[in-house]
């Protein structure tokens, strides 16, 4: 018996000892391990339970929900009186009605959710939720109040990585959400309405979906040009390969989670289809995969290395191969591709059909989008390509610049110059478009290139322009026209944004601008 008791204690020190060394060894390295390294170390040391099963043998919801709940925090921004961005966006996805935002005079308020997924404080939430903020506060599960600050984001995904001051905080685990498949059970996990801790449960409806959000000013909805067949896109202006669920997302969950029955998590809640700006049954969340790459970037680099592969294209379907005098149904028929590009180098022509990435049939644009989002530039992709009846694989190595892509329809040498002048591209409304829009004239913003003139404006791709300078606009000739001197004289823009509201925006061109 003594023997006994001596070895249970003999095991007992040996396990403190061995735990003693783990915490200094962890707290030395902590500050160069990468994100999924922390939560290695982390869930070897706080296994998730083996078995999401109840003793009936069906899926066990409260598992995963005791799980989560703990590392899903409350963000509260402010914003100064004049912000144009943050308050406005959120003024519009949720409204004053449903009390996510107060609007006296003076500094504004506007909340969302967040994940806890390293010990030491980092979170990730939505661009939007945390976007042109002067305050950023963060509210964990046992009510502590921390100031958090913004590492880095990324409009391109409306993926955020903010960080607070602490330790020993509780995470939520990495899933895959490529092994997530549609009918399974999920649970989404935030803060709706102010409503702390809140736990919802649904289904995975759909994968890889493109709603034409990101961009958008208003997240509720989907943009009248968005997620449409046979309409011209550019890879990386916005990625968009949502997990669709049903389970209830309302405002206040964006950044949120949205996690599988074993309490990992394998999207971020980011937006919802809605006519009112509250659930209707159709919730968007990013799924981990695409959005692992960007916090890992965020956290080493601070900002997002993105490969680009320098095409526009158009998503097949019947309707799109007709247009197109095609037989092909299915695929990416390639619109354009950007001069020096990694698609141009690799032999990609105007015409092609990308039919395969990986080995995988293409359906969606997100079948290319998101498998290229996760890359970095001088990575290589697998394509396999039709050109009239032959088929052929391609390997394609993404670069760090999207390259000249100027639009084939009214690629004029005045479009070539106006996209290197302005860095954006636009395309001719169609009869339908002014019939929508109640417009005589107009083009569509299709690109805009980080870092030039237009992108000053922070009018998004699919915003509509009507005039510049009061003269109406109909393409590229009519936009070079209207425009002044880009070194002297104000810039006036007016149209709609791609949810529809208007805008009459003027711009201040200085000395200092090209």
């Amino acid at each position: 018996m003594k023997k006994f008791g001596l070895t249970i204690l003999t095991a007992f020190l040996g396990g403190a000892l061995a735990l003693g060394t783990y915490k200094v060894i962890e707290n030395k390295y902590a500050g160069n391990m990468s994100l999924e390294e922390k939560q290695k170390v982390y869930f070897t040391n706080n296994p998730l339970p083996s078995s999401n099963l109840s003793s009936a043998g069906e899926v066990d919801l409260t598992v995963a929900a005791a799980e989560v709940t703990p590392a899903v925090v409350y963000i509260r921004t402010t914003y100064a009186a004049d912000a144009s961005s943050g308050q406005n966006q959120m003024q519009q996805l949720f409204g004053d009605m449903f009390g996510q935002r107060a609007v006296p005079q003076g500094p504004q308020m506007a909340s969302g959710s967040g994940v806890i997924i390293s010990p030491d404080g980092f979170i990730v939430t939505n661009n939007h939720v945390v976007e042109k903020a002067d305050k950023i506060e963060v509210v964990t599960n046992d009510h502590k109040h921390y100031t958090a600050k913004v590492i880095g984001t990324d409009p391109n995904t409306d993926l955020a990585l903010i960080k607070v001051s602490a330790s020993d905080l509780p995470i939520v685990k990495f899933g895959n959400s490529d092994a997530v498949k549609v009918g399974e059970w999920v649970l989404a996990v935030g803060n709706p309405f102010r409503l702390t801790s809140t736990v919802t449960a649904g289904i995975v409806s759909a994968k890889g979906r493109g709603i034409g959000i990101i961009g958008s000013e208003d997240r509720d909805q989907q943009s009248p040009f968005g997620g449409q067949r046979g309409q011209r896109k550019q890879l990386n202006s916005g990625i968009e390969s949502f997990i669709q669920t049903d389970a209830a997302i309302n405002p206040g969950n964006s950044g949120g989670a949205l996690v599988n029955t074993k309490g990992e998590l394998i999207g971020i809640n980011s937006a919802i289809a809605s006519q009112t700006g509250s659930y209707e049954g159709y919730g968007f969340a990013i799924p981990i995969n695409l959005a692992k790459k960007v916090l890992n970037d965020i956290e080493k680099y601070g900002a997002v290395k993105r490969g680009y592969l320098g095409v526009s294209f158009k998503e097949l379907d019947q309707d799109a191969a007709d247009a197109l005098h095609i037989s092909k149904t299915v695929g990416l028929y390639i619109d354009d591709v950007a001069q020096g590009s990694g698609a141009a180098q690799a032999g990609l022509q105007h015409g092609d059909i990308i039919t395969k990435v990986g080995g995988k049939t293409v359906y969606e644009s997100s079948d290319l989008q998101e498998p290229v989002g996760r890359l970095q530039p001088g990575d290589k992709i697998d394509l396999t390509v039709l050109r009239g009846n032959d088929e052929k694989n391609v390997s394609v190595t993404l670069k760090a610049d999207a390259g000249n892509l100027v639009a084939r329809r009214g690629g004029s040498k005045s479009s070539e110059e106006l996209y290197n002048k302005m860095g954006a591209s636009f395309r001719p409304l169609s009869s339908a478009e002014k019939a929508k829009f109640h417009v005589r004239s107009g083009v569509v913003v299709t690109q805009v290139r980080p870092g030039l003139m237009f992108d000053d404006t922070q009018i998004p791709v699919g915003s509509i322009i009507t005039s510049i300078n009061k003269q109406p606009v109909n393409n590229s000739d009519d936009i070079s026209r209207a425009l002044p001197s880009l070194r002297n004289g104000n810039l006036v823009i007016t149209g709609y944004y791609p949810d529809g509201t208007a805008f009459n925006n003027v711009f201040q061109q200085g000395d200092g601008d090209q």
